[in-house]
């Protein structure tokens, strides 16, 4: 049970291609973006389309699997787990930011 804590699932869609930034320490980091969209019926009988959007952070090996074999619009499924961390911008305000830190990668679908 050690490892269901602060652990997240998502199936979802690749909102942008990932980008690869390369650090001072020699580390590259990949980031990406992933919709996962609900839909439900309200209560007048519409279809409701209801998308949230969570931006992923990958290290190492799995950002590297990531950067080369992902693009846009592409569906996975991602394990990870949620930080939460905050920095001033260039004005001096103070902001807040959620992001999954990528364990596992699952690419969903057909080969293209």
């Amino acid at each position: 049970m050690r490892n269901l804590r602060n652990s997240v699932q998502l199936i979802g869609r690749l909102g942008q291609d990932p980008e690869v930034k390369n650090l001072t320490s020699g580390k590259k980091l990949t980031t990406f973006s992933l919709a996962t969209t609900d839909a439900y019926k309200n209560a007048d009988g519409d279809k409701v389309e209801d998308t949230q959007w969570h931006n992923i952070i990958a290290w190492g090996k799995v950002g590297e699997i990531a950067a080369e074999y992902l693009k846009k619009g592409a569906e996975v499924c991602v394990e990870g787990k949620l930080i939460h961390r905050s920095y001033e911008n260039s004005a001096g305000e103070k902001r807040f930011v959620t992001e999954i830190n990528l364990n596992e990668l699952l690419m969903m679908g057909g080969k293209k």
